[in-house]
């Protein structure tokens, strides 16, 4: 059974950093990339950053390049997404997804955030940004 487990959520202040964490479990990691996206109350999920380490791309939202860097670490299975200067309107649920890179959607159109188009996800971990 293949799990993605997001961590590392939680309350910080505006200005302030926070570390997630995205492991997975049940599928071969190379053969994966992750992306990270998110979803605050009332409105759509948005993709926020993505990862393929074995093609060395990465890819950011365009609100959060500068700030946000994504990196991955094979011999644990781990993506992580570092962010600082957090901002209020960095509030959501954040979720990890993984797509194969051996989808005609990966070859074809990644970097992206097609949300179908993520064979699996993670059940989300809550960030807060008070102002």
């Amino acid at each position: 059974e293949v799990q993605l487990v997001e961590s590392g959520g939680g309350l910080v202040q505006a200005g302030g950093s926070l570390r997630l964490s995205c492991t997975a479990s049940g599928l071969t990691f190379d053969d994966y990339a992750i992306g990270w996206f998110r979803q605050a109350p009332g409105k759509e999920r948005e993709g926020v950053s993505c990862i393929s380490s074995s093609d060395g791309i990465t890819y950011y939202l365009g609100s959060v390049k500068g700030r946000f860097t994504i990196s991955s670490d094979a011999a644990k299975n781990t993506v992580y997404l570092q962010m600082n200067r957090m901002k209020p309107e960095d509030t959501a649920v954040y979720y990890c997804a993984a797509v194969f890179r051996s989808s005609d959607y990966y070859s074809d159109y990644w970097p992206a955030f097609t949300f179908s188009k993520y064979d699996y996800w993670g059940q989300g971990t809550q960030v807060t940004v008070s102002s």
